[in-house]
């Protein structure tokens, strides 16, 4: 196979109130949700373009704003459910290719180091980044083949096992990326601020308050 170098693909939401981090609502606002949402995804760019990284390319569900770094490529997703927006990501890359979300602004471009390395694919050809909630939160092909994802069930406990299983059932040969926590829900939120005091992740959090805080005043301010 010959390598022109790993694209390293991002697939997010336009930060709106209402279409992002739902699940953060309660005991957040949908706009608190949408200031969050946006402040991971500025987290997760800023470590993309850190990255040793071919191209960066933002998959975007949505319109790009004045929150959009310099550096990033914009394409749209596709339509359809998000095993088919997934592989139609890995359809446009020639050449290595790893996808991350907007849901760990933990990452860090030593995180995706392994799978950004110049020997990353040497006797590789998947990389799998495991989530705590039974996900995934990243997924790395030498060979970018969109059927890998399709048909996958998504949004599930057993999301990643069963891509994983569809990798290893290609025959593929996969190393493990570590293994984080996705930003879901309030818990969620809190547990990942902690894990990166440093962020503006954490900085927004912080300043919006706690779940608890929240909810003690009856769910918003």
């Amino acid at each position: 196979m010959t390598t022109y170098g790993t694209t390293l693909l991002v697939i997010a939401k336009e930060p709106l109130p209402g279409r992002v981090k739902t699940r953060l609502t309660p005991p957040y606002t949908p706009e608190e949700a949408a200031e969050l949402a946006a402040a991971s995804l500025a987290d997760t760019l800023r470590a993309v373009l850190a990255a040793p990284a071919h191209r960066r390319v933002l998959v975007l569900a949505g319109q790009p704003g004045p929150w959009l770094p310099a550096g990033i490529e914009v394409v749209p997703q596709c339509a359809g459910g998000l095993d088919e927006r997934l592989a139609a990501a890995f359809a446009c890359c020639s050449g290595p290719a790893l996808l991350i979300g907007m849901d760990t602004p933990q990452v860090t471009p030593g995180l995706l180091a392994p799978a950004l390395d110049p020997d990353a694919w040497r006797d590789c050809d998947a990389w799998f980044g495991p989530a705590v909630d039974g996900g995934f939160w990243a997924l790395g092909l030498a060979e970018p083949d969109p059927e890998l994802l399709r048909g996958v069930p998504m949004s599930r406990p057993d999301t990643g096992a069963q891509q994983r299983a569809r990798l290893t059932g290609a025959g593929l040969r996969v190393r493990d990326l570590p293994l984080l926590r996705d930003v879901d829900t309030a818990d969620d939120a809190g547990k990942v601020a902690e894990a990166a005091p440093g962020s503006r992740f954490a900085a927004t959090l912080a300043r919006l308050g706690t779940a608890a805080g929240h909810a003690g005043r009856g769910g918003g301010r």
